[in-house]
């Protein structure tokens, strides 16, 4: 071996590793943990991964103030605009694609194949919400036949501000179906990460910060489950709760909490495969519907209506 090769050698074997550093995804910004606490995230076969933060009460309510102050500017952008910057999500998404497949091997214990057909799934569901932003209106809204001279037309609005718990044991592909149907539909949300997975759910508020979505629109925490849900289910500012990653024990107290100011509640529901088709159901189960009833008048001296 030559002198410089062994140089070379010894050098990358004294190289320090540059761990990465993990942050909650708040207004656009990313804080550590208001409390300083960090946790623990072990792979599958209890290696060490990252340190992540522990998020407190306080970091829930910041999250919700986030959540409310954009919910105006994004629900009022054009839908057409918000299938663009979903789709942007995806595009940012494919040229992460490695980091995000060896971040959801380790954190599902799955082989590199089956991590990358769940990584190319979410990218493409991704897409598929971003195809439905201006066509879900005219799926569940319209013009109703009304006894006299109106119009009478219902129109699809978001709900507002919706608190998600995602998926514990799916915490990519699982995180973007409950994610995405929020957001397409123009409400903002706050997303609670996976407590034994929140890796890639971190990694994916840096591809949100990146993909002209505006600051607030997706908030990522993440922690012990239980106690950032329990302050959400029961903040006055908070329309809506996706029980989708809870228990059947915490579902029941978070139902509970969340009937204080009559919030819309999606129970947890069983799914076998998030890479199926998910239908609209997640898009409808946060839309409210506006009813406006307009008169038709008439046109000129005959009296005739349009």
């Amino acid at each position: 071996m030559s002198e410089k090769s062994e140089k070379t050698e010894k050098s990358e074997q004294q190289r320090l590793s540059v761990f990465k550093t993990y942050k909650l995804y708040v207004g656009g910004k990313f804080p550590r943990s208001e409390s300083g606490r960090v946790y623990e995230v072990t792979d599958s076969k209890g290696n060490w991964l990252a340190n992540a933060p522990q998020s407190s009460r306080k970091d829930a309510r910041d999250a919700v103030v986030a959540a409310r102050k954009a919910v105006g500017g994004w629900s009022g952008a054009t839908a057409y605009n918000r299938g663009q910057i979903l789709y942007r999500v995806a595009e940012m998404l494919e040229g992460r694609r490695e980091q995000f497949v060896r971040e959801v091997a380790e954190a599902e214990g799955l082989s590199r194949s089956k991590a990358a057909a769940q990584v190319d799934a979410a990218i493409d569901r991704w897409v598929w919400y971003a195809g439905w932003t201006d066509k879900i209106a005219q799926v569940v809204g319209g013009g109703n036949p009304v006894a006299g001279p109106f119009f009478n037309l219902s129109s699809p609005e978001p709900t507002g501000v919706v608190a998600v718990l995602a998926p514990q044991e799916s915490s990519f592909l699982g995180l973007v179906s409950v994610i995405a149907p929020v957001i397409a539909t123009g409400n903002t949300a706050i997303v609670i990460a996976s407590e034994k997975s929140p890796l890639p759910a971190l990694s994916l508020g840096e591809v949100l910060a990146t993909s002209d979505l505006p600051g607030g629109v997706v908030n990522v925490l993440s922690g012990r489950t239980a106690e950032i849900a329990a302050p959400l289910a029961a903040h006055q500012d908070v329309n809506a709760i996706d029980l989708a990653g809870a228990d059947d024990v915490l579902a029941k107290e978070l139902e509970i909490a969340a009937a204080d100011n009559l919030k819309r509640v999606l129970r947890p529901q069983p799914v076998d495969d998030w890479s199926a088709t998910p239908g609209i159901d997640r898009m409808t189960a946060f839309l409210e519907t506006k009813t406006v009833w307009h008169p038709t008048g008439s046109l000129g001296a005959s009296g005739s209506s349009y």
